[in-house]
């Protein structure tokens, strides 16, 4: 009897851990909008040619060197959007961040991005008193500043942060989310997460070695 509750405990299990609508052979979804309604494509599908990335773009980092798309070609990296003096959910998020920069330390293979909402006040030399300050690694995680309207449309249109679905954003509309974005090698998003939850972070985490030992 107690050998049948096992085996019965064990398929539950197995049961609740997958999902009707996840494929298998399959490791993350991809996504095209802002609804972040999944995709299940293979590495080689052709549909990937015609796929939603992240745009080129280019920004100055906390060294003042400009940053540009190039720069990650075949890197996996997470991406969140910040300003240095904000009182509220940025402090969290930085530290955060820090954990994933902790975690994936000593791995090329994996950047992390923090592109400041505030560029006119984030300044380069502000972002470099901000990393010190943080203990932000330049050869790992860049703070980035720019052209106020590109870092927003990337936000917007790109990165699709904020959760504000069908609410109509003007230009000028402060942008302000909690958000992370996982990105992989070919610039395709492939999830998003809360940055003030542990879990979630966590869950990245796992995600980011699913999209590195899928090479």
């Amino acid at each position: 009897m107690w050998n049948k509750f096992l085996l019965f405990s064990f398929c539950c299990v197995c049961l609740a851990g997958c999902s009707p609508d996840e494929p298998a052979g399959y490791d993350l979804p991809y996504y095209a909008d802002a609804s972040f309604t999944p995709h299940w494509l293979g590495a080689g599908d052709l549909s990937l040619d015609e796929f939603h990335q992240i745009s080129p773009f280019s920004l100055l980092n906390q060294l003042g060197d400009s940053i540009t798309e190039k720069n990650l070609t075949g890197k996996v990296y997470i991406a969140d959007f910040f300003f240095t003096a904000c009182p509220g959910i940025c402090p969290k998020m930085t530290t955060n961040m820090a954990v994933l920069q902790d975690s994936f330390r000593f791995n090329p293979e994996v950047m992390l991005l923090s592109h400041s909402v505030t560029p006119k006040y984030d300044s380069v030399s502000v972002l470099m008193e901000y990393a010190e300050a943080k203990g932000v690694k330049a050869d790992k995680w860049w703070l980035l500043t720019g052209d106020r309207d590109q870092i927003y449309r990337l936000g917007r249109k790109d990165y699709f942060v904020e959760e504000d679905l069908g609410q109509q954003k003007e230009k000028d509309d402060f942008l302000h989310t909690e958000n992370f974005v996982l990105i992989d090698q070919n610039r395709h998003i492939r999830g998003i997460y809360n940055g003030l939850n542990k879990a979630s972070v966590n869950q990245l985490i796992l995600d980011v070695r699913t999209l590195l030992s899928a090479k």
